[in-house]
């Protein structure tokens, strides 16, 4: 096994903290520090994962750091970022990349011309109930794909586990469901079937500063015809969601995150016997993800989001939003 790498995390939200307690104890990575501005960051890293000293600044991560996570909110993600790319250090970026689409393009064309190694933090890479959908249409359980069909819905936003957060997860320069969790499944969709385009869309916003309600939009992706939708108050759940595969042979889904199912000829849908709720898959996910953070550090083939593939996932959903109804 080859020496850990050291990862550096800037922002220590609930995301920085959930990969923060999986570094801790893996094989290939050591955390060598945090740096969040909020007073309290530092007692809570120190619950979560004792001896892992919070640093005075990002600067600071990035100098004592192998890669970097960037973990702030949106608006910060490009600045740190760029730093550890100029400091010669690997970036694992939460999404999407940037609050400006403009700006996420000229980052990263300028990452790829320089041979930056950086990758984005879409968990469906790592997902053992996606790598069964995998397996479900190489052996023809669908066959030639005819249809997309992916559906969101809400309680309430942001979802109940992410209100600390609301002051950004709320509002319609960085937050929404569409960035923060429809990105996920147009990332899915990307890598499943390819190329995205957006034919028409429709976003509603029900209150002035906030961000949207509702979403409804028809695109492609590698030439196949996908119906998205989503809303808040639509569902009695925190969060319910579907991604369901259509073809002339068979049907497929991936449903509330981690169950793999496919739909018998009956038209009764089955899980995969593997299938776990999406607490318990977490730990798997998450511990892939870093044996692929370990791996791009060093410069090896990994399984990540690529910067491209992230910047892909953010125009359709910036257009999307971008289409006020």
């Amino acid at each position: 096994m080859a020496d850990r790498i050291g990862l550096g995390i800037v922002g220590f939200g609930i995301m920085g903290e959930r990969l923060a307690r999986f570094a801790a104890e893996h094989e290939q990575v050591r955390l060598v520090g945090v740096w969040d501005p909020a007073p309290e960051a530092a007692a809570r890293l120190a619950a979560a994962v004792p001896g892992v000293p919070m640093l005075a600044s990002a600067e600071a991560v990035i100098a004592a750091c192998d890669c970097l996570y960037v973990a702030s909110p949106p608006a910060f993600h490009l600045a740190h970022a760029k730093a550890a790319f100029a400091a010669g250090k690997a970036a694992f970026l939460e999404k999407p990349l940037a609050v400006s689409t403009e700006e996420a393009r000229a980052f990263v064309a300028a990452a790829e011309a320089s041979g930056a190694r950086g990758a984005v933090n879409f968990p469906m890479a790592s997902s053992p109930a996606v790598a069964q959908l995998g397996t479900w249409r190489a052996e023809g359980v669908v066959g030639e794909p005819r249809e997309l069909s992916v559906t969101v819905a809400f309680a309430a936003w942001p979802r109940s586990w992410q209100r600390d957060a609301v002051t950004w997860l709320d509002r319609p320069e960085q937050g929404g469901f569409t960035r923060e969790v429809v990105s996920h499944f147009l990332f899915l969709t990307r890598r499943q079937l390819g190329p995205l385009a957006l034919e028409a869309a429709r976003a509603t916003f029900a209150a002035p500063g906030r961000s949207e309600t509702a979403i409804a939009a028809r695109l492609t992706a590698g030439g196949v015809p996908v119906t998205l939708s989503g809303g808040v108050g639509t569902t009695l759940a925190d969060d319910h969601n579907a991604w369901v595969l259509e073809g002339p042979t068979g049907a497929i889904r991936l449903r509330d995150w981690s169950f793999a199912e496919r739909r018998a000829a009956d038209g009764v849908w089955s899980a995969a016997p593997d299938a776990v709720p999406n607490e318990r898959m977490r730990p798997m996910v998450l511990r892939h993800q870093l044996d692929g953070v370990a791996a791009m550090t060093r410069g090896q083939a990994h399984h990540l989001a690529t910067l491209r593939e992230a910047l892909e996932v953010q125009e359709v959903v910036e257009a999307v939003l971008a289409a006020r109804g």
